[in-house]
């Protein structure tokens, strides 16, 4: 299924994420200390039956937020949580892509492309500055695509188009 970059308000999702990090924080304590108190009362006071509880409250906590991600409060999150795992995927089939790009491969061009927007969505979104190096090879992509005369951007990304190429 392919995946579309949206806009996203940077302040908006920074605050979000802020919220949400603290909610998941604040209910792993709560589940954690129930557990541990229930399994400590049930078995005898062990650290054994706390580090227990704190499994348990972890797997609650995870298992709460799952459900959750599909709420329209939690857009922004998932959406990036979607755009980091589709980035990680096509980090991973880098080398092959680089020399694909090499060869004018206009998908490589195009995974690639989507890439270093993503990339650079990302870090606008957590309010950083792109890395030197990553701008130098989007800046070789970009000319690779001009000189082939396709469209600067690519916003669209298939993950079916990383199988004509290699991993790592």
């Amino acid at each position: 299924m392919a995946f579309t970059l949206q806009e996203k308000d940077p302040k908006r999702y920074r605050r979000k994420a802020r919220m949400i990090s603290v909610m998941m924080v604040g209910q792993l304590i709560i589940f954690s200390m129930l557990f541990s108190l229930l399994l400590s009362s049930v078995m005898e006071s062990s650290l054994w039956a706390h580090g227990l509880g704190i499994a348990l409250g972890l797997l609650a906590t995870s298992a709460l937020f799952a459900g959750l991600k599909e709420r329209p409060w939690m857009g922004e999150i998932s959406y990036v949580w979607q755009l980091k795992n589709h980035l990680s995927r096509i980090q991973g089939y880098q080398a092959s892509l680089e020399r694909a790009v090499d060869e004018d491969n206009r998908a490589a061009l195009d995974v690639l492309s989507f890439y270093h927007e993503g990339v650079d969505q990302v870090a606008a979104l957590n309010g950083k500055a792109p890395d030197p190096a990553r701008v130098a090879q989007k800046e070789r992509v970009l000319e690779r695509r001009q000189a082939l005369a396709l469209p600067d951007r690519v916003t669209v990304f298939d993950p079916h188009d990383l199988s004509a190429f290699t991993r790592r």
